[in-house]
């Protein structure tokens, strides 16, 4: 079978196609023929740091596509089901960049009829970040569904990127108003494809402001994609008791002011999908199965993220969309 391999940390022209032979699933795992690869940020800064152990390394944590083998423990009826892959390269050398992949079960989480292998290699990291920011104050449902972020209001910073697009598409199923930010009129227009109710380009206006005059009363969750610029924006426009749960690793430090926040009763949480809680993700992955089930969840440029398509081959290029900002998700196509 065909793979995209590294053996060392670096730029791009590590990524080597190579042909490697075909895994069989041990107990309580399954062989997925991956369709669809879907390239995250966390990919290529893994690449970059190197392999996670001796050896080849397989890249990218996400995918889609058709379990074709099953191993001793698992049913047999799992053969021939559409699933969606979740962090297949987390500590382990199998990534979705090759095409056939062996994973413990519960990594390959079935696919209903009305959603496509596209949509399946694009939701699991992006969705499962913005599932956990989207539960993670005090009060609030820990498994998103119908209703259960009714009566809250939602700010999700960068609306136009995947996460961004993924918290608007979550928190409007869940019943919330939701606010975005974005940096450009072309972004305003993909936020608002995805479903948010308010979008505000901080680059044409005062974020501040505009955020207050449609939410006078504050927000109650910050979906947080650059919290060292945006703290004391977000410390601006919050409500009592509200969440900001940021997922970006820039490396800035961050200050707070101490009297807001400590008034506010402000909670900041970090969000980590590969170390959140076990109980988190599978409340994340029973809530996105059924938003898909709903069809609450999509992709393309009518659903406000664009697709932006390689062949395997071109792996190395997929990862350079994702490095240089692409708007959208960058998918690979596996299979010739």
């Amino acid at each position: 079978m065909k793979a995209i391999v590294y053996t060392e940390g670096g730029g791009t022209e590590v990524l080597r196609l190579t042909e490697r032979p075909l895994p069989e699933p041990g107990p309580g795992e399954v062989r997925i023929r991956v369709e669809v690869s879907g390239v995250n940020p966390t990919d290529w800064k893994s690449r970059t740091a190197g392999p996670q152990g001796e050896g080849e390394q397989v890249p990218n944590q996400d995918g889609a596509g058709v379990i074709d083998a099953v191993g001793e423990g698992v049913d047999e009826a799992r053969a021939g089901q559409r699933v969606w892959i979740w962090e297949a390269a987390w500590q382990r050398p199998e990534g979705t960049a090759q095409e056939y992949v062996v994973l413990p079960e519960e990594q390959a989480v079935p696919l209903p009829d009305n959603a496509s292998l596209d949509l399946g290699a694009s939701i699991p990291i992006p969705a499962m970040t913005a599932h956990r920011a989207l539960t993670v104050r005090d009060g609030d449902p820990a498994r998103l569904g119908p209703g259960a972020l009714g009566g809250r209001t939602v700010l999700v910073a960068g609306g136009a990127g995947a996460v961004g697009n993924m918290a608007i598409q979550l928190a409007r199923w869940a019943g919330a108003r939701v606010v975005a930010t974005v940096s450009s009129p072309y972004k305003a227009r993909l936020a608002e494809a995805a479903g948010a109710h308010h979008v505000v380009d901080y680059k044409a206006e005062d974020a501040a402001e505009a955020i207050r005059r449609v939410a006078p009363d504050g927000v109650d969750i910050v979906v947080e994609v650059a919290m060292a610029a945006n703290a004391r924006l977000d410390v601006s426009v919050t409500a009592q008791n509200a969440a900001v749960a940021y997922y970006d690793d820039g490396g800035s430090q961050v200050t707070l002011p101490r009297r807001e926040t400590f008034f506010g009763n402000l909670r900041f949480q970090g969000v980590l999908v590969y170390t959140m809680p076990a109980e988190a993700k599978r409340d994340a992955i029973a809530a996105i199965t059924a938003a898909l089930a709903d069809g609450a969840l999509r992709v393309g440029e009518e659903a406000g993220l664009p697709l932006h398509r390689f062949p395997l081959e071109r792996t190395a290029d997929a990862h350079t969309a994702v490095e240089e900002g692409a708007v959208g998700k960058v998918l690979i196509d596996v299979q010739a």
